[in-house]
């Protein structure tokens, strides 16, 4: 099983979270700081940036092979749009090897999303 922390459309009441459907729900979790949100066309893109005091709020599941291949492939990792990484989150998850998916592109200009996003 792989480890995903989702924070934007994949979490729970969120469009995109049919695709978890079949997947276990482990509760909801913070990134240790270190994080920020950006707004982008209708979802957030989280990226590392070491001056953040806060950590970015979101949700842990766990998700199968086929599950993480298509998640892969909405969050466009060929097309260079998001990079799965590893990132710390707080308790109770602090010891579990969790990825998220880090936003590649350009920030300049674009607002910041708050922590806790909500469509």
């Amino acid at each position: 099983m792989n480890y995903i922390f989702v924070y934007g459309t994949l979490k729970r009441g969120y469009m995109n979270n049919f695709i978890l459907a079949a997947q276990e729900y482990y509760g909801p979790a913070v990134t240790k700081p270190g994080f920020v949100l950006y707004e982008l066309e209708g979802y957030p893109g989280m990226v590392e940036d070491p001056s953040a005091l806060e950590g970015i709020v979101g949700e842990v599941w766990s998700v199968d092979d086929k599950c993480l291949r298509h998640l892969d492939k909405l969050e466009g990792l060929k097309e260079g749009l998001y990079r799965r990484a590893a990132v710390p989150l707080e308790a109770p998850f602090e010891e579990k090897k969790v990825q998220a998916y880090l936003y590649l592109r350009d920030v300049s200009g674009r607002a910041r999303a708050p922590r806790d996003w909500k469509a």
